[in-house]
């Protein structure tokens, strides 16, 4: 138990995928927000989109390339050429497109085979105008647009992440639980090098893998629907209404890891909250496996 909420005895059960940082920078914060929160859109889950990102967290003037406003974007993928095809099109479509945009690698320098291109690619938007300008090594390719230029970094570094992290939170009801979800993603956004690539950072349609239905490769996790209770095996206790989930994608283990850690006495914390577990397919779908009783060394767990 932590305090008088239910921790199971249970693990999270997360999986390596590529990684990328994108630095969007523009001549005012909103205009940069905008950018990245229309390139992250319908990239919730790669179950059926071609990322997970959201925005990890704002960057200011004073450590951005070009000393102007930023938001800093993570973003994930299955494969390096998936992820580049991916961000081309989404900073292609959603960052080039935005005034006063600029954007920029934002993982250190690795070497190129480990590498994606994406302003190497947008560059050809120019049709022949564009230029480009080598800066301590670094290629940025500049392309002229009616009101200036938009100019992108050559290559952009990518790395091994760790992508489904997360928890479920129980309420007593809805209101409960989404409260408890809410104030927990409000604390993870300050945890560094993790994303929340849901709506709001918040799961209402947990998955499980597979379906009835051939053509589906996930479907609805039907022991924490609270309204087939009687109709199937239920994983939530009696005073459990409402589960809510989030998950997590990280640069890192321990970046993941973390997060959770503080959302777990978040959410334990809330009122109405009556458990916190996470979900897992036995260890067959990820070798990242975060146990709850390890992220909260002290605290009685129960099964």
């Amino acid at each position: 138990m932590l305090g008088t909420v239910k921790v199971e005895d249970t693990f999270a059960e997360a999986f390596p995928m590529t990684a990328a940082r994108l630095i969007i920078t523009a001549e005012t914060p909103r205009w940069a927000q905008t950018a990245a929160i229309v390139m992250t859109g319908n990239a919730t889950s790669v179950i059926a989109c071609d990322v997970e990102a959201a925005v990890e967290r704002t960057v200011s003037p004073e450590i951005t390339p070009d000393g102007r406003p930023g938001v800093a974007v993570l973003a994930f993928g299955f494969s390096r050429e998936k992820l580049q095809s991916a961000l081309v099109s989404r900073v292609g479509q959603c960052v080039l497109t935005s005034p006063t945009t600029a954007c920029y690698n934002g993982l250190p320098a690795i070497p190129a085979d480990k590498s994606i291109s994406i302003g190497g690619q947008v560059r050809f938007f120019g049709d022949g105008f564009q230029g480009s300008k080598l800066v301590d090594g670094n290629r940025y390719w500049r392309v002229p647009t009616m009101d200036g230029e938009f100019i992108c970094e050559d290559r952009f570094g990518t790395t091994k992440g760790v992508a489904g992290g997360n928890l479920l939170i129980g309420g007593r009801d809805q209101a409960s639980a989404l409260q408890a979800a809410e104030q927990a993603v409000i604390a993870v956004r300050h945890v560094p090098d993790v994303i929340l690539p849901f709506p709001g950072g918040i799961v209402r349609s947990g998955s499980k893998v597979g379906s009835r239905y051939k053509a589906l490769k996930a479907s609805t996790n039907e022991a924490y629907c609270p309204t087939l209770r009687g109709r199937v095996a239920t994983s939530l206790t009696p005073e459990t209404e409402c589960m809510y989930e989030l998950v997590i994608d990280g640069l890192t283990f321990e970046a993941v890891a973390d997060a959770m850690r503080i959302a777990i006495r978040i959410a334990a914390e809330a009122p109405g909250v009556t458990m916190i577990t996470a979900g897992n397919y036995g260890g067959k779908l990820g070798p990242h496996h975060l146990h709850l009783k390890d992220l909260l060394p002290g605290v009685q767990e129960t099964a």
